[in-house]
């Protein structure tokens, strides 16, 4: 079974030695996003519910760039700075996900790069 690199302008570029996403048969793994802004790879400006909302928009650019959706999304990862923040996850989740959700993981973190206040990353199953 062949490895696909997943690659859209959609989603902040690499910036290091991993790609956006890889797609194996019918699998594809979303690398961890921050809430940068595609097109100036600056920090989205906004309060921890605008950061979340960046990190589901760029989750949501890579799947679609595999050829799948939130409707995938089998697990999720969230790493926060602050875990008094979850209850923002979950109801920004809630606008993105439907019913069932992915299984998730909620992990606190003492730093995220560039100083960001949230990370997630991703499987998909595009056979479902």
């Amino acid at each position: 079974m062949g490895r696909e690199i997943i690659r859209t302008d959609k989603a902040p570029q690499a910036v290091g030695t991993y790609s956006q996403a890889i797609k194996v048969g019918l699998t594809v793994y979303l690398s961890g996003q921050i809430p940068l802004v595609p097109e100036t790879m600056e920090m989205v400006e906004g309060d921890i519910e605008i950061q979340i909302r960046q990190v589901f928009d760029n989750l949501k650019a890579v799947a679609q760039a595999a050829g799948g959706d939130f409707k995938d999304v089998v697990k999720l990862n969230v790493f926060l700075t602050d875990l008094s923040n979850f209850p923002v996850v979950n109801q920004v989740m809630s606008e993105y996900f439907d019913e069932p959700y992915p299984a998730r993981a909620a992990i606190g973190v003492a730093s995220l790069p560039k100083d960001a206040g949230v990370e997630m990353d991703a499987e998909l199953d595009l056979g479902g």
